[in-house]
This record gives structure tokens, sequence and C-alpha cells, in this order.
């Protein structure tokens, strides 16, 4: 058995039940997770990405505030940015070791732009807005999803989104956009309503946090969250093959 892909939402895009998250390739400062880690070298940064293919996973998720994580990846994918659907962000930046985020559209365009050249690709598969938390001012006084379906007119991404922290942002997204990033698992279900929005309006969803950030047991956090209908894939920030084969094992 592999791991099974699917269709994004009402999108064109085939994403796999697990992807894999590459904040740790490049950055380890003012992150969640309980233990410290050294970030992977180029070598095995690339044996992870090929891993992560032979076990059919084909969604990478990055972002701008990833540290150098989307350089890496530029030069990682080079010859192979066909084998993958790559989700980057938009919105927030992260220099010097501090946030700051922009959600205006000419800030907006100009992350794209700088993500294109980082990734050395000429489209983005899938962008989503990098939320501060004010999930509903940004949809609605920014108006950030006019700004990305310009951006998808142009071609220059696939499908877009945000990465929500309220309910009431993810429901929004759901209802403007192709695909929402939220938090679920066993010990936080409060956005289950926006994946059951996004299953009646076939939009994608994204999780993130499913193991609240490596607090909880893999194996029982990938069978509670597959179990919900509407899922379309679980974003994993591991960076140990070993971690990442079992929770592949999990998810099939």
């Amino acid at each position: 058995m592999i791991l099974p892909k699917q269709k994004l939402g009402s999108t064109d895009l085939i994403v796999s039940k697990l992807g894999l998250g590459t904040v740790k390739l490049g950055r380890n400062t003012d992150v969640k997770y309980p233990h410290a880690f050294t970030i992977p070298d180029d070598k095995q940064a690339a044996n992870l990405l090929a891993l992560s293919k032979d076990l059919n996973i084909n969604l990478l998720d990055t972002a701008p505030a990833y540290g150098n994580s989307e350089e890496r990846l530029g030069k990682l994918l080079r010859g192979q940015r066909h084998d993958w659907v790559i989700c980057s962000k938009a919105g927030e930046e992260y220099i010097n070791q501090q946030s700051s985020y922009d959600f205006s559209s000419t800030s907006i365009i100009k992350s794209i732009h700088a993500s294109l050249k980082r990734l050395n690709t000429d489209y983005l598969d899938i962008l989503l807005i990098h939320s501060d938390g004010n999930d509903e001012t940004i949809i609605n006084q920014y108006n950030v999803f006019e700004t990305l379906r310009a951006a998808k007119q142009q071609g220059l991404i696939r499908a877009y989104g945000m990465s929500t922290k309220t309910v009431a942002g993810g429901l929004l997204t759901v209802q403007q956009a192709d695909v929402a990033m939220v938090t679920y698992n066993p010990e936080y279900l409060d956005e289950l309503p926006v994946i059951q929005a996004a299953a009646q309006l076939n939009k994608g969803i994204f999780i993130k946090k499913a193991f609240a950030s490596g607090k909880l047991p893999a194996a029982e956090a990938i069978n509670f969250i597959l179990k919900q209908p509407g899922i379309s894939s679980i974003i994993l920030g591991t960076i140990n093959p070993e971690h990442l084969r079992a929770n592949v094992a999990y998810a099939i």
C-alpha cells in the first residue's frame, strides 16, 4: 500500500494525504517545538526530500517566515519542480529573529515574486496568507483574496487561501478561496466547523499542528484527523527520516 493522493478541493491540484512542512529546514529560533533541533545540512535535506518522494509525498509547505527554507528548496529541487506541489505564504516575514506583517496588495505581490525567485520557479501551486491572528481584518479590510485572485489570473499562483487562526477567518476563507490551513488535533477541536464547511463547499483543508507541535503521539493524532471527512492533507514538520516513515505508515 502507498500513501494516497487526492484532488485539493475544487482545484486541479493533486496532493498527498501527508505533506512535508519545511520550517525546520530554515529556522530553529522562536519555534514552538518541545525540543531544540539542528537544521539539517544540504545532504540531509536532500535525503529527506528523496525519502518523501519515495513515500509518495508530493506536497511541500514553506514560507518566507521559515528562515532560508524557500532558498534551500529552490536549490534542492532543481530538475524536479514538476514532481512537487509547493505551498508557500505571504504576509509575514522573519528577519533578525523578528516577525513582521504586511497584508497590503503591494506587499503581497512583492512577496510572491520574491518567493518565486528564491524557489527558482515561475509559479507557486498554492499561496496562503500567513495570518497574524486578525483573520477577519486581513480578509475584509485588506482584500487579500482579491489580490490573490489577480495573481492566479496572471499565472503566478494556481490556488490560494489562508493559514488561519480563528474559526471566523477559516469560514470566510473556505467561502472565498480555494484552501484553508487550520489547526486540528485530538486535543483541539475548535476549528472543526471550518473543516465541515470546506467539505460541504468542496474546498481544500490543510492541517497544521496535528501533533500539537510535537506533544501528541503521532499515530493517535494521524488516525484521529484522517477519520474526519474533508481533510486534504496533514502537514508534518519532521526532519527525522524514521518519524516520517512511521507517520506515512500510520496514514495508509
